[in-house]
Formats: C-alpha cells, structure tokens, sequence
C-alpha cells in the first residue's frame, strides 16, 4: 500500500487538475476599425498587439489612412469586417472603432457634420456589431501633438465627444485615447513627443521646441517619408510612438474591461 502522504498528493491532484483546465484562455479576437491613427504604417496598430498573447489572441488591423466614420463604410470597407466577424473560432470577437481625424476634413467624400453624420455613424458601427454577435468597443481619438505657448492644442475634442456620449448611450466599452493622451503629450513637453513621430526630425521643428510652439515642418530632403518609413508630422507615429500609443490603448482598455487583463503579455514575459 502506497504511503499516506502519496495518497494525499494524488488525491489534491485530481482536485486541482480540473481546476486548472478550467483556467486556460478561450480565444479571442480583436479587430481594429479606423483612420491612418491607428495602422501598422502610421499608427499605433503594431505597438498595440504586440501587447497580447499570440495564442490567445488573434489581433487583425483592419484600420485605413485617410478615412473617415463615412467613408469607411461608403468604400465597403465596413462590408469586409461585417462579412469576416463570422469566420473563425472564437470565444469572442471584439471591434475597436476610432474616427474622427479624417471627419472634419474639406474633402467632401470624408467630411461629416458632427451631429447630424459623426454621432449616428459611430452609433451605427456599434449596432452593427452588436447585431452581428461581436462586442463594439469605441475608441476616441489620437491626440495630435500641436503645441501653442507650452500647451498641446485640444484638436480634436468635439469628436471625443460625441464618441463618449455614443459609448454611453449604447452601454458601449469606452477607449478614452483622446484625454490619456492629451495628458500624457503635455506632461512630455514638446521635445519628447517629437520623439513619438516618424524620424528623422526636421531641423526648423528642432530649432522651435524652445519656444513652446510647434511649427510646420520643413522637408530639406525630398526623399524624407517615402517608401514605408512614416514621415514626420504631429499626427501620425513612428516606431516609439506606436509602442507608447499601443500600450496606452491596450492599459485603459483593461481599465475598462477587466477581462482583458488574462489576454495582455505581463511584463516579465
């Protein structure tokens, strides 16, 4: 007869085995919807899920440049995503929806009217997906990083706006990029959020930090953002600023949904 203290350990074994199984991820997938923001080439789409376990999470970018809450959806851009939240095995499938650079452009196949168009198109995104069985989870927008007199320029909040009232009007887990970034690029100062953009810095942008107020860049090299490299600008992001923005998005959504936590790479890994 086998020791009782053997006995013991197996029989805590078989207690615990299951219990263990039980802990394994279910697979999820996530799926990013927006502007140039929010791209592997001018966005934070890499930094973003780099985050996540690999096998657990299935992280598809399905974000453009240049569009908007309209022209996404007018292009059959919106169709794709709709047609692809079937495929696959899934526990669940989430999609993050960010808009609102590309809504208050002058080319009139981007531009929206914020109260008549913006509102009722993010809120459609999120009806759609709902009905389709996926979780909508909305994302307000990058911050840009123009600075006037030492103070970030509040750009884009009218769509931050609307974008929170639309999350809490459908129950809708809210992103809120907008103000964590905002905070963030001003507590920076100027000479570091630089650093988030595409490289190399023009020199007149070098020679202004000191002033407090951020000025067009001037390209003294005609090749200067061609090719894949992102070009600087006070938008978009280079390598730094996708990991920096990534990680953001992915904390103050664990925020939002603690669920998510399991899913995230811990630091240590």
């Amino acid at each position: 007869m086998l020791p009782r203290r053997f006995l013991l350990a197996a029989a805590l074994t078989c207690l615990t085995a299951p219990a263990f199984a039980a802990e394994a991820l279910k697979p999820i997938r996530v799926i990013l919807v927006g502007d140039s923001t929010m791209t592997d080439k001018s966005g934070y789409g890499k930094g973003f899920c780099a985050q996540f376990k690999p096998e657990a999470v299935t992280c598809v970018n399905a974000a453009r440049g240049g569009r908007s809450s309209k022209s996404y959806r007018v292009e059959g851009l919106w169709d794709k995503v709709m047609a692809d939240l079937p495929v696959g095995n899934f526990d669940k499938t989430y999609v993050l929806i960010q808009f609102g650079h590309n809504d208050g452009s002058w080319r009139p196949e981007r531009r929206t009217d914020i109260e008549t168009e913006f509102g009722p198109n993010m809120r459609n995104y999120v009806y759609d997906v709902k009905k389709a069985g996926a979780v909508p989870v909305l994302v307000t927008p990058l911050t840009q990083r123009h600075f006037k007199n030492f103070k970030v320029q509040n750009d884009l909040l009218p769509w931050a706006q609307v974008t929170r009232l639309i999350a809490r009007t459908t129950d809708t887990t809210l992103i809120d990029l907008y103000t964590e970034g905002q905070t963030k690029v001003q507590d920076m100062g100027i000479a570091e959020s630089l650093t988030l953009a595409g490289q190399p810095i023009p020199q007149n942008v070098l020679d202004a930090a000191p002033t407090g107020t951020t000025v067009p860049a001037v390209f003294t090299d005609a090749s200067q953002g061609q090719g894949s490299a992102q070009a600087f600008d006070y938008t978009h992001t280079g390598p730094k600023g996708s990991d920096y923005f990534g990680k953001m998005v992915v904390d103050l959504w664990v925020k939002a949904d603690p669920k998510i936590a399991a899913y995230v790479i811990a630091p240590e890994e």
